[in-house]
């Protein structure tokens, strides 16, 4: 300011000039001015005020104010540079080494209470919000494996309940004559090879197993007069399994209870490589030793180490399982029978079955390479087996469709005119010899190979599969069924089967026998 002038006339200002540099302004100008400053100064404290409490970073420079206010006094929005420097930060961070040592928070609210007090800038949030999320993945990855093993030994091992009827029943067949009766009575011994019935054959020892089986079976049937049972079991269950079905008979049906050792055929002789497989201590190690110890669960996943785990089921051992491979032998009068496996329920007439043309084939399966569900109907031969093994490379197919054991219709005629058996005892011998890398998967690898070429595929809707480790399994698909089958680890017997898909097994259950509720075995 170079010179101030005012001049008054008769005691009232008359003018006011400003003389700056060279230019001077009016009275009414500077009114203005000062007018339109007052207007706009609260709105400017205002937006400063709430730059200040969204920032995170201080901003105590008018330079660094200006950088923040400027974008909006101009009605520009900044959010896209902020995001593209967000985006750059996280590629720096996760690129880079996160330091050994580093002390985590434990919680979210920890972090960004350690942030405000520590002023943390953007890439150390970052950073420490990467290490916790790596260790929070780890963290499931491990309680995941953890809850597989859990589920591996809950389904491997007997309930207390089944446990306690087996004995109860033991007990009653050595004190009790009616539970020694023999069966079927003999007026109805010749039913046992008559060919006009409906033969079903059902290996187990699963006492409540076998009496939902043959339950569902029965009341499902619009012939049950039709109906004969040929239950197998092993010594030690042979007794409890003949005392139920003395002690609850199903009439009209026929049920006849044998044990392996009632088999004159079932000698070392004739099945001398199952008796390897089960006193090969290689292979009892494989199947009742550590499931962990050798095992790289860094690259495993979740799903792969549950297959691995149910490859390694103690009953891929068990004779039961392997005894489908010598019906021809064991029942030399029969034409045609159907096998059942001791996890299915029968929801409708099985008849028509017996009324299939197989075509010169030997077994009515469901094949399982195709269906609505993709994770239960999805199997091909590479799902089974090893083709890094020369032998498996050079005679399968990895894209060859697979079936399923479970429900199947056996035409033993047709059986008997082929070499099956001597198929299934030499791939059993080399997958042994190859300290089973060739396959792991319990029988059905090589009953794959054994009947290859002698399959004729049956509607899926005979055979549902899954329910044993599909959760997601629809119910409405489930009722139309005529057979389901909990293959898998979850059994409706079993505390970790599946809640809504239980039912359709205890619905056969008979909860008010006295040995089931002397035992505790409750509605789960």
């Amino acid at each position: 300011m170079r010179s101030l002038t005012i001049s008054s006339n008769n005691g009232f200002i008359d003018l006011m000039k400003i003389k700056v540099a060279a230019r001077h302004i009016s009275y009414r100008t500077l009114f203005h001015t000062i007018l339109i400053l007052a207007f706009l100064l609260p709105f400017v404290f205002i937006l400063t005020a709430l730059v200040t409490l969204e920032g995170v970073d201080k901003c105590s420079s008018f330079d660094c104010l200006g950088r923040r206010l400027g974008p909006r006094l101009l009605g520009r929005d900044d959010s896209g540079r902020l995001v593209k420097d967000f985006y750059k930060i996280l590629n720096q961070v996760n690129t880079e080494e996160i330091p050994d040592g580093v002390k985590l928070p434990d919680s979210f609210n920890q972090l960004v209470s350690e942030m405000k007090n520590s002023q943390y800038d953007a890439k150390t949030f970052a950073l420490m919000l990467r290490a916790m999320m790596e260790k929070l993945e780890r963290e499931i990855r491990e309680a995941k494996f953890s809850e597989l093993m859990n589920k591996h030994f809950a389904a491997s091992s007997i309930p207390k309940g089944l446990y306690c009827l087996s004995l109860r029943l033991t007990d009653e067949y050595s004190s009790n004559a009616h539970a020694r009766r023999q069966l079927p009575s003999p007026e109805l011994l010749p039913v046992l090879s008559n060919n006009s019935y409906h033969h079903f054959v059902l290996s187990t020892d699963n006492i409540l197993a076998a009496s939902v089986v043959v339950t569902s079976a029965v009341q499902s049937s619009l012939k049950p007069e039709k109906i004969v049972f040929h239950i197998i079991t092993d010594k030690k269950t042979y007794a409890g399994m003949h005392a139920w079905f003395a002690l609850n008979p199903v009439s009209p049906a026929i049920v006849e209870v044998k044990g392996v050792h009632q088999f004159d055929w079932l000698t070392r002789e004739n099945v001398p490589v199952l008796d390897a497989v089960e006193n090969h201590y290689s292979i009892r190690n494989y199947y009742h030793g550590n499931h962990i110890a050798g095992a790289n669960l860094s690259d495993t996943t979740p799903r792969t180490f549950a297959s691995k785990l149910q490859a390694r089921s103690p009953k891929y051992i068990s004779l039961l399982n392997h005894l489908r491979i010598y019906l021809p032998e064991l029942f030399p009068n029969l034409d045609k029978v159907v096998f059942l496996d001791d996890d299915v329920v029968i929801q409708h007439d099985l008849s028509p079955l017996w009324e299939i043309d197989l075509r010169g084939k030997v077994n009515g399966a469901v094949e399982t390479c195709k269906g609505e569900d993709e994770w239960v109907m999805s199997k091909h031969f590479r799902n089974y087996f090893n083709f890094s093994h020369p032998l498996i490379a050079k005679h399968l197919d990895p894209d060859e469709c697979a079936w399923a054991y479970g429900m199947n219709v056996f035409d033993l005629c047709a059986w008997r005119k082929t070499n099956i058996r001597e198929t299934y005892h030499y791939w059993l011998k080399e997958n042994l010899k190859s300290n089973l890398t060739m396959w792991k998967l319990g029988t059905l690898p090589p009953a794959l190979i054994a009947f290859k070429g002698l399959i004729h595929p049956i509607d899926q809707s005979w055979h549902m599969l899954g329910l044993g480790y599909q959760s997601k399994t629809i119910v409405e698909n489930v009722k139309r069924a005529a057979v389901i089958h909990y293959n898998g680890q979850s059994k409706p017997w079993l505390q970790i089967g599946f809640e809504h898909l239980r039912p359709f097994w205890t619905k056969y259950v008979n909860y008010s026998n006295d040995f089931v509720r002397n035992c505790h075995i409750l509605e789960l």
